[in-house]
């Protein structure tokens, strides 16, 4: 079967016009199973309201009835025909890097190459022990995320390959088809160290504002921009794209580091701001009724965003 590459968005991550592009919007997808909502049909709304990119997070254990991340993500992709696809972010001790690799490859090709594979080092402990996956301090977490990388790209780039880590093992792995495009590979990391990796090899990088607050960010994307100069990068080419917690109309944010919050007016001006700080991916983390919240965004505070050159 042959598969013909859909043109993307004109901010999808590596089109021509993603370098002409200024900042791109994105949405949380909430992966809940509850039947109270339909995951499906928000995404289809975010693309008809022309966001860049879908994004789900992976929290497979838990008592409040979720989908799984890839399953659901590929149902969305059978539903959609343009925006992005985004792990947000994958927690790489869940599943072993090369068919982590084969699932993002799949779905990259049957979307029409639309797959941001966001990765992790797997933060929740009480996840990785209630799944099996081997328990890791944080430095050992830091270092699987890199064998995990490594991997990840080693089986996307050539065949067979073998691999010898502290983490991970492949021997003479063959697993094709190989990848019609590059996928890019954005880490959620917040310490020096990830931070540095991130840099190194990542194509993009994804913290979330409750743990990182807007006043100590231009710092860490400054850690991120220093490593890729150091290992002969371009720093311009990476995604520096931002989980930020949103709500347009009533009372003000409890804390305005974690949540943006306001008239749309105020949204736009806070917004503004963070794309100053270095950011050009804002994904949302919706508050309030998302429904609403959704066309509220869409409608009001995106186009005066673009207008703004945001």
């Amino acid at each position: 079967m042959t598969t013909v590459y859909a043109r993307p968005y004109p901010s999808h991550p590596g089109s021509a016009a993603a370098e002409e592009a200024a900042t791109r919007f994105g949405v949380s997808i909430v992966p809940s199973a509850s039947g109270r909502s339909d995951p499906v049909a928000e995404a289809r709304r975010a693309e008809d309201l022309r966001f860049d990119l879908v994004s789900i997070w992976d929290h497979p254990v838990g008592d409040r009835p979720s989908f799984e991340t890839w399953t659901l993500l590929t149902w969305i992709a059978a539903h959609t025909e343009r925006i992005g696809l985004a792990t947000n972010v994958l927690g790489l001790p869940f599943r072993l890097p090369a068919l982590t690799a084969k699932m993002a490859e799949s779905l990259d090709r049957l979307s029409g190459g639309r797959v941001i594979l966001g990765l992790g080092g797997g933060g929740n402990d009480h996840e990785a022990a209630g799944l099996g996956a081997p328990g890791r301090t944080p430095s050992e977490k830091v270092d699987a995320l890199e064998e995990g990388l490594d991997v990840i790209r080693g089986v996307w780039g050539r065949s067979p390959f073998s691999f010898q880590g502290e983490h991970y093992r492949n021997e003479r792995a063959v697993v094709e088809p190989r990848p019609g495009r590059p996928i890019p590979v954005w880490l959620g990391t917040y310490g020096p160290r990830a931070l540095e990796l991130t840099g190194r090899l990542a194509d993009g990088w994804i913290p979330s504002m409750p743990y990182l607050p807007p006043r100590v960010a231009r710092a860490k994307i400054d850690v991120v921009r220093g490593a890729a100069e150091a290992a002969g990068r371009d720093p311009d080419a990476f995604d520096y794209a931002y989980n930020v917690g949103v709500r347009i109309g009533g009372p003000p944010a409890d804390d305005p580091e974690r949540q943006v919050a306001g008239e749309p007016d105020e949204v736009v001006e806070r917004l503004l701001e963070l794309t100053e700080i270095g950011f050009t991916v804002l994904n949302l983390w919706l508050g309030g009724r998302r429904e609403e919240q959704l066309e509220r965004f869409g409608t009001e505070v995106m186009p005066a965003l673009r207008r703004l050159g945001a």
